[in-house]
């Protein structure tokens, strides 16, 4: 995904136009930096060295270092806002279904095609809900000035089984997590250009 979002960011129009918008250009840029950073967390995560949960010790030091500038607090409010305008984001476009405009469906059977609409619907919604969930956390680190109240992706997700839901909302979200993964597969092998 790195990979895909850098080069996307470099790159022409898909359709064989002239150069892509630098919004679009710039939105895979970030795209491509985030990616990047779940990327390293994950391998020091996985190789050992992070020695626990080190997603919510980087998240709180930089919520730390944030807040110290000045204006720090209107930024990581802002940082949180922006978080939570992009998961509402991919709820409603998972609500709305625009994400099947990039997979080719139509070359789908009908079982295919609700099988992958079901999928990207799920795995979108859980998505959405994990990028609310972190930026709410780091706007009330900026509203209450304490940057222990940040907390990484692996401390929402954990955070979801203390909701009165308890651990079926944690549950669900990591399944919609897997099928995001399945349908990112799919979108893969079936991507329009």
């Amino acid at each position: 995904m790195t990979l895909w979002r850098a080069a996307a960011a470099m790159s022409y129009d898909e359709h064989g136009g002239g150069r892509r918008k630098p919004g679009k250009r710039l939105l895979d840029a970030g795209r491509a930096v985030f990616y990047a950073s779940l990327c390293r967390g994950t391998a020091v995560f996985a190789s050992g060295a992070a020695g626990g949960s080190n997603s919510d010790r980087a998240s709180k030091d930089r919520t730390a270092d944030a807040l110290a500038l000045p204006g720090g607090r209107l930024l990581v409010g802002a940082a949180g806002l922006a978080l939570v305008g992009v998961g509402v984001g991919i709820a409603v476009r998972a609500a709305l279904r625009t994400f099947l405009r990039r997979p080719d469906t139509v070359s789908m059977g009908r079982r295919a095609r609700t099988a992958v609409t079901a999928i990207g619907v799920a795995g979108n919604a859980a998505r959405g809900v994990v990028f609310a969930g972190v930026g709410l956390f780091a706007g009330t680190a900026a509203a209450r000035y304490d940057p222990g109240r940040a907390r990484g992706i692996d401390d929402t997700l954990r955070s979801f089984a203390h909701t009165p839901a308890g651990p079926w909302l944690l549950a669900a979200v990591a399944v919609g997590l897997q099928l995001f993964g399945v349908f990112s597969f799919v979108c893969a092998h079936r991507r329009r250009f």
